[in-house]
């Protein structure tokens, strides 16, 4: 079985998804979501031609305060410098807050694992480069 590169992207949930608007009148909106295993695409139209928002994984910090109220799910994205942003679905099986957390979770363990394996290769070269050294000396 080969190992695929982190960058081919897959989509793991792809719907609708309302979001509270960030103005004073906090209307909430309905947006053509697409998951993927790195981001959460946020599209204005159903044809997915005009994105307005990608949420890099990378960039969440969590999804916070989960609430089912009568037929929706509320729940919050707190990104990495702090902004939230407010989400509604409906309170399906599979609710978009449940996807979005196991992606989360799921990419900060290949990203860890990336940054470790990248940590070994800078030790082991380092090591290498010691051990040159010591050759060399007299």
């Amino acid at each position: 079985l080969k190992s695929e590169p982190v960058s081919i992207s897959h989509v793991l949930k792809e719907g609708e998804l309302e979001k509270r608007s960030d103005n004073l009148l906090q209307f909430w909106k309905r947006k053509t979501c697409v998951l993927t295993t790195d981001s959460l695409n946020i599209y204005t139209d159903n044809q997915k031609k005009n994105k307005s928002k990608e949420l890099k994984l990378q960039s969440i910090k969590k999804v916070d305060c989960v609430e089912r109220t009568g037929k929706f799910v509320y729940f919050t994205i707190v990104t990495t410098d702090n902004k939230e942003i407010d989400f509604r679905c409906p309170g399906e099986e599979n609710c978009w807050n449940a996807v979005i957390t196991m992606a989360l979770i799921d990419f900060q363990n290949r990203k860890a694992i990336q940054d470790f394996k990248t940590r070994q290769e800078s030790e082991n070269t380092s090591l290498g480069q010691q051990e040159r050294c010591k050759a060399r000396a007299p």
